[in-house]
């Protein structure tokens, strides 16, 4: 967002009222028109802030985007792109080719990048010449906490899933695991959606109950920690698809118990998150080193296995587990960061 300082001239009108002009692109960047209310708080001795009294709908929202892509393009290409401008807040992305005409598979990955992927988005338009996605989602319809619950909710699903999965051998609740991811990185996509628009506007910032700027970048990572959490749960499903049987039952209730604890570390770090709690990211950090105790027992049991193959599994799905709780750990960290000052404050 651009800063622009300007001096303007205090006037008098009537006989007591004193007046100064706004900027004309200030008033057009926020999408204000005449009548509408705005708000003048007092900051400290000498300064005012002004910003408007509720939110509209124009605030950093960029409108069309078009991609021109050539007939030999690969899907994934396309896919990436179409990605990279629902993340930069357009609201309407248009895909046309250069010359000729879309390709089968190309309409097909973007009409399923679409469903998948971009949460809030449709095709308005869709034909061999080119498809229109418009993105409906109102902005402050579903919050970025409310959005960061239900990505942690389906990640730890996820996971609990993938276990089970391997418990009853059971091939198709593995393919339900990994369609699963989809959902995950749906929810990510859009809040780094949100994020990059709030960013751009400290207004939104407050709408979307974000505190200041600072802190989305910790959010960003921290999605970013969840959607990994998701792909290991994925890595574990893969696996039983891969071999198509289960392993050692004993073994198998040793990994649950340190699934379970995984989990437990990244509920208390999600709750430190959105409590904003200091304290408890720093016991929940503590907690995250004991994952090595569980990794220890598994691994001890592993060596009365004679089958090579079972004992690679098996390090596997440990080491998959392990990651989750340093994601939790990072979660916690992150938590740290955002939320020092405020310890600081209280010490004082």
């Amino acid at each position: 967002m651009e800063e622009l300082e300007e001096t303007r001239k205090i006037q008098f009108t009537g006989k007591s009222s004193y007046i100064i002009s706004l900027p004309k692109q200030w008033i057009r960047e926020l999408g204000l028109k005449q009548g509408d209310q705005i708000r003048i708080a007092r900051q400290g001795s000498s300064s005012l802030q002004i910003y408007p009294s509720k939110f509209h709908s124009k605030i950093s929202q960029k409108e069309d985007a078009t991609i021109e892509i050539d007939i030999e393009e690969e899907p994934k290409s396309i896919i990436r792109k179409l990605i990279s401008l629902y993340l930069l807040g357009y609201k309407t992305i248009n895909v046309k080719p250069k010359t000729g005409r879309l390709k089968p598979a190309q309409r097909t990955a973007i009409k399923g990048a679409v469903k998948r992927m971009l949460m809030g988005s449709e095709i308005i338009s869709d034909s061999i010449g080119g498809i229109t996605i418009q993105v409906l989602v109102n902005l402050l319809e579903l919050s970025v906490d409310g959005a960061f619950k239900r990505m942690i909710h389906l990640a730890k699903l996820m996971l609990n899933d993938a276990i089970l999965a391997v418990k009853e051998e059971n091939l198709d609740l593995a393919d339900e695991v990994i369609d699963t991811d989809d959902e995950v990185d749906r929810f990510g996509f859009y809040i780094i959606r949100q994020l990059k628009i709030a960013i751009q506007n400290e207004h939104m910032l407050k709408e979307m109950g974000l505190g200041n700027a600072r802190n989305c970048l910790g959010y960003r990572l921290v999605a970013k920690n969840i959607e990994r959490t998701g792909d290991h749960a994925v890595l574990i499903a893969k696996d039983l698809l891969e071999f198509k049987k289960g392993i050692n039952k004993e073994l198998l209730a040793k990994i649950q118990e340190m699934s379970d604890f995984s989990v437990s570390v990244l509920d208390d770090s999600c709750l430190a998150l959105f409590k904003e709690d200091y304290v408890q990211a720093e016991k929940t950090i503590e907690k995250a080193n004991e994952i090595t105790k569980y990794e220890k027992r598994v691994l001890d049991s592993t060596k009365s296995l004679k089958d090579d193959e079972e004992v690679f599994r098996v390090r596997r799905m440990v080491e998959n587990i392990r990651r989750i709780s340093e994601y939790a750990s990072d979660i916690a960290e992150i938590v740290l960061n955002i939320n020092i000052e405020k310890a600081l404050k209280k010490t004082r």
